[in-house]
C-alpha cells in the first residue's frame, strides 16, 4: 500500500532551522527593530491570463497558534478541525493580474506563501491542524491545480525567505528582501528542467505530473517518486553500496559546523553499521545503511534530530549522498559545488534544477543549505519583501 504523508503546517523546517541558527548571531543593522509586519509585493510576470490566488499561512511566533494572515497582515487562528478533515476557512487573497503587482503585509510568522493559478487551493483541517496540499496523492483535491509556495520566517532577528523545490518543482518564482533576490530560472529553464528529467535514464521522467489536458503541472521530488512508485525504489542503491564499501576500510571525516572547525566526527562501517566517534574516540551516534527514500528525504535511516551531534552529522551525510560527493571526498561537507552530482548515480532532480537556476542556488532536497547552496535571502532589518511570479517557459 502506498503511503502518502499529509503535511500539517507548523514551523517551516527549512526557514526556521536557519532562523534558529542565525538569530543567535547579532546581525541587527544598527539594532533597528523589526516591525510587526512588513510589505510583501507580489509581481505577476507569468504571462498568464488566469486569476492568481495568494495564501499566507503559518505559525504565529508570538503565540504558537497556527492560522493565516489576511492582506493587512492580521492573524486569524484556524478553527478546530475534525476527523475526517473539515474544510478550512477561505484564506485566499486576490493576486495580481499579468503585468501587475499587489502588496500585502507579512506578520511575524514561520510559514508559507502559496500562490495558485486559475483555481483556489483546497485546504482542510484535522484535529492536529492544517493539512497542506499533497499532490503525490492522486486523490488530493489540488492534484490538477498549478500552484507553488515560498517559505519564510519573520521574527525579531529579521526575515528569511526562500524558494523551494524540496517537495516539487512547479510554477517558477523568485523571492527578495530589500532588493536582494534569488530563485529566478535561466531563460528557458522551466522547460529545460522537465526535458532534463525526461532525458535522464532510470525513470526520472516519471516524476512529471500533467493535467487532464496534457499540460505539465510539476515534477515531484524523488522522495515522492519513490514513495508512489514513479521512480524505482533502488535508484540510489548502487551509490549507497559503494559508500558503505569504501568506509568499511577508510574513515569518513565530518566537520558539520562551518564556524567550529575543531568539532569533527569520524565514521567507519563495522558490522553493517556506520559508527561515528568524536575526537576522544567515543562513539556518539550510529547509522544503519540508508535506502533511497532515506537519502532523498533526509529522514528515516538518516533522521536528523534538532541536536548538536546526530542531526548535524545526518544533515552532512544527506547532502553528501544527494550530491554524490562521499566517494570523491572523505572530508565532508564538500564545499566545492563543481564536485556535486558528478557520479552517474545521483539526485538528478536536484542536479537538473540547480543547473537551470540563474544563480545556481536551489532547495533541491531538504538539507541543500549544507554549505549555503540554497535559494535563501535574509536581512536583519527587512523593509520590503518580494515574490515574483515568472514565465513558464
Amino acid at each position: 500500500m502506498m503511503r502518502f504523508r499529509s503535511r500539517v503546517l507548523g514551523v517551516v523546517a527549512a526557514a526556521a532551522a536557519v532562523a534558529g541558527v542565525l538569530s543567535a548571531v547579532p546581525d541587527r543593522a544598527a539594532d533597528a527593530a523589526v516591525p510587526a509586519t512588513i510589505p510583501l509585493t507580489i509581481t505577476n510576470n507569468s504571462g498568464r491570463t488566469d486569476p492568481v490566488y495568494i495564501y499566507n499561512l503559518g505559525t504565529n511566533l508570538a503565540t504558537g497558534q497556527q492560522g493565516w494572515a489576511d492582506a493587512s497582515g492580521t492573524f486569524h487562528a484556524w478553527p478546530a478541525g475534525g476527523n475526517p478533515p473539515t474544510p478550512a476557512p477561505d484564506a485566499s487573497i486576490a493576486g495580481p493580474g499579468n503585468g501587475q503587482s499587489v502588496t500585502i503585509q507579512m506578520p511575524k510568522f514561520s510559514g508559507r506563501v502559496y500562490f495558485s493559478y486559475g483555481q483556489k487551493l483546497v485546504f482542510k483541517l484535522t484535529t492536529g491542524g492544517l493539512v497542506q496540499p499533497a499532490v503525490q496523492n492522486p486523490s488530493d483535491p489540488n492534484r490538477n491545480i498549478l500552484f507553488n509556495w515560498s517559505e519564510y520566517t519573520l521574527n525579531d532577528a529579521g526575515l528569511w525567505i526562500n524558494s523551494t523545490q524540496v517537495d516539487m518543482f512547479s510554477a517558477p518564482y523568485a523571492v527578495s528582501v530589500n532588493g536582494n533576490t534569488t530563485g529566478h530560472l535561466k531563460s528557458g529553464g522551466y522547460n529545460a528542467v522537465y526535458n532534463g528529467l525526461r532525458n535522464t535514464a532510470g525513470g526520472w521522467g516519471g516524476l512529471i505530473q500533467t493535467a487532464p489536458d496534457g499540460s505539465v503541472l510539476r515534477a515531484l521530488s524523488p522522495l515522492y517518486g519513490v514513495e508512489t512508485g514513479a521512480l524505482p525504489a533502488g535508484t540510489m542503491d548502487d551509490y549507497i553500496n559503494r559508500v558503505w564499501s569504501k568506509y568499511s576500510s577508510e574513515t569518513l571525516t565530518v566537520t558539520p559546523f562551518g564556524d567550529r572547525p575543531d568539532v569533527k566526527y569520524f565514521g567507519r562501517v563495522s558490522g553493517g553499521v556506520m559508527n561515528f566517534t568524536n575526537t576522544s574516540g567515543a562513539v556518539v551516534t550510529s547509522f544503519q545503511k540508508p535506502d533511497s527514500a532515506s537519502v532523498f528525504g533526509c529522514f528515516k535511516l538518516l533522521d536528523a534530530p534538532n541536536d548538536q551531534v546526530r542531526g548535524p552529522i545526518s544533515r552532512t551525510l544527506c547532502a553528501g549522498y544527494n550530491r554524490s560527493t562521499l566517494l570523491t571526498n572523505p572530508n565532508q561537507p564538500d564545499a566545492n559545488n563543481a564536485n556535486f552530482y558528478q557520479d552517474p548515480v545521483t539526485n538528478h532532480y536536484s542536479k537538473i534544477i540547480h543547473s537551470q537556476m540563474a544563480d545556481g542556488r536551489a532547495y533541491g532536497f531538504a538539507f541543500d543549505d549544507v554549505g549555503n547552496h540554497e535559494a535563501l535571502v535574509h536581512d536583519g532589518n527587512p523593509q520590503q519583501a518580494g515574490l515574483i511570479l515568472d514565465r513558464l517557459n
